[in-house]
């Protein structure tokens, strides 16, 4: 009679212990996980900018291919770095994604900043939306033709920025070093959107920004573009020579503009937080590649002249981290000095 209980009390723990590694696996079923939550898409940009239109684009598709509903965010500040730290101490359930300036999370990174409290070693990468060429845009009435009319400019020439490292300022301070232009960056700016209102009004002179943004300030008469920062010409701005095309570039000039395109090319990069379960992040993977090459997403994309080129997770990692390793230490120091200190002003009043 012994023996007979202990058979049933050992069976009735089997079962129980079946039982709740079925419920276990039922509950980490990434698919019923995300079906049930909301999700986060952050924009790391203020109210229409380019991140923000991007993730406003993305967010419907993004939740049909989750199954759930995507809210877009706007958290603004020093081009996305306050958006990324925020997200990277939070919760690692996969529910907050953040799509931001690809090139200021890596330089950041690069330069030791104590602003920077991530490491993009450990986040989650979800992969990159698009990126493009860069380009350098002024007042429609503006005399300047070209980079060198704006080193012949008698005084400064003033860039708007949002913070210290958003792709507009270190663009900016590249191209003033590489081509001599005597400049002044002025930051505090909400968004690319409001810097390219500052320069059509003449608060600032010259603004460097990603193609699909310069198409639409272009096309709207806020600013004029007259040159194109990277080794292939913008689809939007095909007449435009590249400056490798249009000038007789100097190695050191060369340097600049290489590693310029290099960071300019890890464009619209999204991630989520450190230590989202793998299943979790390989489906919200999944699901973002699915958006990214959904014939409607393509299509309103198109409409609206923001291309998609989508990178996948492994290629955005590794492009991310392959520029944070590839610099030496004095390549480090000389462009932080160019970055950090040499232009910039006081900032916006």
């Amino acid at each position: 009679m012994t023996h007979f209980r202990f058979r049933l009390g050992a069976l009735a723990l089997t079962a129980a212990v079946l039982a709740f590694a079925t419920t276990s696996v039922a509950a980490e079923d990434p698919a019923a996980f995300y079906r049930s939550h909301t999700v986060k898409f952050i924009a790391g940009g203020g109210p229409g900018g380019g991140y923000d239109t991007y993730a406003r684009m993305i967010a419907p598709y993004l939740g049909h291919a989750l199954g759930t509903t995507v809210i877009v965010e706007n958290q603004p500040g020093a081009g996305g770095l306050v958006a990324l730290n925020r997200l990277y101490v939070s919760d690692p359930d996969g529910l907050a994604l953040v799509i931001m300036n690809g090139g200021a999370a890596v330089m950041s990174q690069l330069f030791g900043l104590p602003t920077v409290k991530y490491d993009l070693a450990k986040v989650g990468y979800i992969g990159t939306a698009s990126s493009s060429p860069w380009l350098v845009l002024v007042q429609p009435e503006a005399p300047y033709k070209a980079l060198t009319d704006l080193a012949k400019k008698n005084g400064v020439v003033r860039w708007p920025a949002t913070g210290p490292i958003d792709g507009l300022s270190d663009g900016a301070a590249m191209v003033c070093e590489a081509f001599r232009i005597d400049c002044h960056i002025v930051m505090g700016y909400k968004s690319s959107n409001e810097s390219a209102l500052a320069v059509k009004r003449g608060e600032m002179d010259a603004i460097y920004v990603s193609d699909t943004s310069a198409n639409h300030y272009h096309s709207s008469g806020t600013v004029r573009a007259i040159a194109t920062l990277s080794p292939e010409r913008s689809q939007f701005f095909p007449e435009l020579p590249t400056v490798y095309e249009s000038m007789k570039l100097t190695d050191e000039q060369k340097w600049w503009l290489d590693m310029r395109s290099s960071v300019d090319a890890l464009g619209r990069l999204m991630m989520t937080s450190p230590g989202v379960p793998p299943e979790r992040l390989a489906y919200l993977q999944t699901a973002m590649k699915r958006a990214l090459n959904d014939p409607a997403l393509l299509a309103e994309a198109t409409k609206s002249q923001r291309y998609v080129k989508y990178s996948d997770p492994e290629a955005t990692k590794k492009h991310a981290l392959g520029l944070i390793s590839g610099m030496s230490a004095e390549q480090k120091v000389r462009a932080k000095d160019v970055v950090m200190s040499k232009y910039f002003g006081e900032g916006r009043k």
